[in-house]
Formats: structure tokens, sequence, C-alpha cells
């Protein structure tokens, strides 16, 4: 653990290399002057507070400012690029032993969460009948996968359930080494932000209600048994088709746990002469359902940014990462994206209804219901906003910022234990605003 510099008057380009390999902390080259030593030892020494004060004294100097700038966000983009600036925010401020300023942070973007829900629900149902509106789940492969394609591009097409934005800039890092970023944006899920609507949204190139009109043997209803997504293959193939990629080879995988993902590494190569290579990697979902119901990992994200440097942690040893290197060796364009970001439920709400309510607990469909209304966002006509209806009487709540839903029977039990897990399916900054990137091969 003792850090080493090393000073010499060689400039030669083995020694350096040498000297780096050896893991030493700096190298400087002779004549040294006092002023190069002091820098040396303040970076060895001092650096990780150095770079922590930096954070605090930017935060402090900007809190006044994103709390005004808040309260006048008028356009989607304009939200996206706030909640940028929030969590480059958060992510310097992981450095910082300041837990107070942590704090604050964490209530200004609760702040920006419930102003975001009432933006949300002013805005969302006009977006299906005006031109003007940010990039949906349905609209994501036809804007950012077909023009790959159309360039001539093999296109690795990563989707990663339940990636938040936040998470993205945590694990981009490990992809620099192999893939330079050609383009990197922000897209709006679609509600229900969960799998079932966004991610069959995102692979049939339609809103739910299109696909029960125009496949409905894709379609599973909420009631119905067995999974919501079987079909998410056919839905590509037909999305392809339809946009002039028919003849294109297309190859689709799902992963859902360690031993598909290792069975998939080691059969990969098989399809490095793939068009379109599809891979649905489920494990950042299914950390989030796990922290619901499994103690140890309720410990190991026990907030955002533990569950941030939980996904990193993931990655770095995963079967994933491995099949990113061969992509890259192999030439392919990779496009990643999410279907979905999840929220840090805190919050009950109180919902009556039939034993025919959907059960996720950040959304309900059905009629009959009883709700508290300025705790969701209603809408009265799910056509409205793309989404099929089994009954003429049927609506539609969202739970807005960190709220939860709760039945009354058994009510103290279920907001304990649903209280401080992740959910998604609402109205929610982490949610709905989520990441797509196109990577090219270094």
């Amino acid at each position: 653990e003792l850090p080493v510099v090393m000073i010499t008057k060689s400039e030669e380009e083995q020694i350096m290399e040498m000297a780096i390999g050896s893991k030493i902390a700096d190298y400087l080259i002779k004549p040294v002057n006092p002023n190069q030593v002091l820098l040396s030892l303040k970076k060895i020494l001092d650096g990780r507070q150095l770079v922590s004060q930096a954070a605090t004294r930017g935060y402090q100097q900007e809190f006044g400012r994103l709390t005004l700038d808040m309260q006048q966000l008028r356009t989607w983009e304009e939200w996206a690029n706030f909640y940028k600036k929030l969590l480059q925010w958060e992510l310097k401020l992981d450095e910082s032993p300041e837990e107070g300023l942590k704090g604050v942070l964490a209530t200004q973007k609760k702040e920006a969460n419930e102003l975001f829900a009432r933006f949300i629900a002013n805005h969302y149902e006009q977006w299906f009948s005006e031109s003007e509106r940010p990039m949906l789940s349905h609209e994501l492969v036809g804007k950012v996968v077909a023009p790959q394609l159309r360039d001539g591009k093999k296109v690795f097409f990563l989707v990663m359930d339940n990636l938040r934005y936040d998470q993205w800039l945590a694990i981009k890092p490990l992809l620099s080494p192999y893939f330079h970023q050609k383009e990197e944006g922000l897209y709006n899920s679609i509600l229900p932000s969960a799998t079932q609507y966004a991610r069959n949204a995102l692979f049939a190139g339609m809103m739910p209600a299109s696909i029960k009109a125009s496949l409905p043997q894709y379609w599973v209803e909420e009631h119905q048994e067995g999974s919501k997504n079987q079909f998410e293959g056919e839905l590509l193939e037909a999305q392809l088709e339809k946009l002039g990629f028919g003849d294109r080879k297309s190859v689709y995988q799902k992963v859902t746990n360690l031993r598909g993902a290792n069975k998939l590494y080691d059969t990969i190569h098989h399809h490095k002469n793939a068009d379109v290579l599809t891979v649905v990697y489920n494990f950042v979902d299914a950390l989030s359902h796990a922290k619901t119901d499994t103690e140890v990992v309720r410990e190991l994200a026990s907030d955002d940014s533990a569950y941030r440097r939980l996904v990193k942690t993931w990655l770095e040893g995963s079967p994933l990462l491995k099949m990113l290197q061969w992509a890259s060796k192999q030439g392919f364009t990779v496009v990643l994206t999410t279907d979905h970001g999840t929220v840090n439920v805190h919050r009950p709400s109180k919902v009556v209804g039939t034993k025919h309510l959907t059960t996720n607990l950040r959304y309900k469909t059905g009629n009959g219901m009883s709700y508290q209304s300025k705790h969701s966002f209603v809408v009265k006509d799910p056509s409205v906003i793309g989404l099929p209806k089994q009954h003429i009487a049927d609506e539609c709540i969202f739970a807005l910022s960190d709220l939860f839903y709760v039945y009354p029977n058994r009510y103290n039990h279920f907001v304990q234990y649903y209280r401080n897990t992740y959910q998604h399916g609402g109205v929610s900054l982490e949610e709905l605003i989520i990441p797509y990137a196109v990577l090219t091969s270094k």
C-alpha cells in the first residue's frame, strides 16, 4: 500500500512501461523542481480529499441555482438536462464524506420528482396527439438501431432490463477501454414503466393497444397466466420487417440467470455473422426484486449510491462484460439501452378495488377503484395513451414520485415490507428518463 514515486532522467519508453506496470504512484523526469514534488505529494496523499472538497464547494454554490431552475422547467428536454445535472452532482458527492450535503441533495431530488410528476400528469396524454414530444419506447429501434443498419453496421442490441441513467453513468467507464461513444441520449419510457408494456412496445415498435389490435397472438393480458414478454423476438422480427430489414439475419437471446449467461457466452461466436444480435439481460431487474425479498440485498443496495456500486461491481465480473468485449473485437456497433428505470419507494398510498386489479405497486388498471387522487396520475381512458382496455369502465392510476400502492388489508405489514424497496411502473425521473448509447469498437 506504500505509494512509490519514481524519479529518473531516463525518457525511454521501455522504462516508463516497466514503472507503470509495477503500479507506481507517479513518474517524474529529471530535472525535478520542488513544486513538481509538492504536486506529486498532494495528488497522492490529498487527492481524494481535494476532489471531495471541490465537489462539496461546487454543489454548495450550485444549490440555489438548481432550486430556482427546477421551478422554471417547461419542456421534457429541459427536465432531462436538469436530471443530468442532479445526477452529476449525486455521483460527485458519492466521493464526499459530507452526509449532510448528500441529504440536502436527496431532498432537492425529491422536490424535483414532485414537480416532474406534475409535469407528466399535465403533458403525457397530449404527447399522443402532438408531434412535439420526446422519443418514447416504441420509437427507439426505428430512431436509434435502424440508422446503424442503414449504414451497413452489424448491431449488438443490448437491452439491460431496469437500468437507470445513474447506473449507466456508473458502468460506462468499464466499457471505455473497448468502445468509442458515438452517441448518448435519453428517452422517455411509456407508462406503465413496467416490463410488460415498455419492453413489448420497444420490440414491437408500437404501443401496447396497437400490439393487441394488430398482433393479438403476441399480447398477453395482465390477468392471463404465463410470461408477459415471451414474444419479444417475434415482435422485433415484425418491426425489422416493417422497417425494411426483413432480409437481415437477426438473432434474439434472453438471459435470466448466470447459467444462461455463461451458456450464451460459450456459444456467442456462432452469431458473429448476425446483422442484429439482440440480447435482453435481466440481472438489474432481478437485483431490484431481490432487494424486496432478501435481507442481505437490502443491506447491499441500501440506497441509490449503494445500488449503483452494486451494479458496477456485478458487471466487472459478469459474462456480459466478456460478451461486450467479444462484440468489440468482432466489429459490432453496440446499441445499449433499457426498457424502464426503477425508484426507491418510501410513502404508502391506500387503494381499494376488486380482486381483478393489477398487482403492481406503482400502477393499477381496472374499474371500481377508490384511491387518493393527489397521489396519482389518473387516466380515465387508457386508450388515449395507447393502452388496451378490458372493460369500457377501465381506468389507470400511476403512483407519483416515491409513493407505492397498498391495500387496506394488512396495511401496516405491507407498508413495512415494501418501504425502501425498488419498484417500477409509475411516474418518477428515475423510472421514465432512461438512457441509450451507441458504441463503436476501438
